[in-house]
């Protein structure tokens, strides 16, 4: 019989708390890789509340190949204990 393929989640409870607050099973924000602070997608369709991870980027925060570059130099010099004192680093940019 051809046909719709039903996916089987295991079916939680949960309780709406008194800020209107839901609490999501830890598996399941695992599965979809979503972690504190993230943004979800909140949909009602069909009687159901969806919930979706939300991808949100800002253009200011993503930076370009070449500061990628400096941020993993200057991190690996920090973890070869190579770091300055920030009025060592004023001294030598007033140079």
């Amino acid at each position: 019989m051809a046909g719709k393929t039903a996916t089987t989640t295991k079916e939680r409870n949960g309780r709406v708390g008194p800020r209107r607050q839901v609490v999501i099973p830890r598996e399941i924000l695992e599965r979809l890789h979503i972690r504190e602070g993230d943004v979800v997608a909140i949909a009602e369709r069909h009687g159901a509340i969806v919930v979706k991870p939300k991808r949100v980027v800002n253009q200011d925060d993503v930076l370009t190949p070449a500061e990628e570059k400096t941020v993993r130099r200057g991190i690996a010099q920090l973890r070869r204990g190579e770091s300055k004192s920030w009025r060592d680093f004023k001294n030598e940019l007033a140079r």
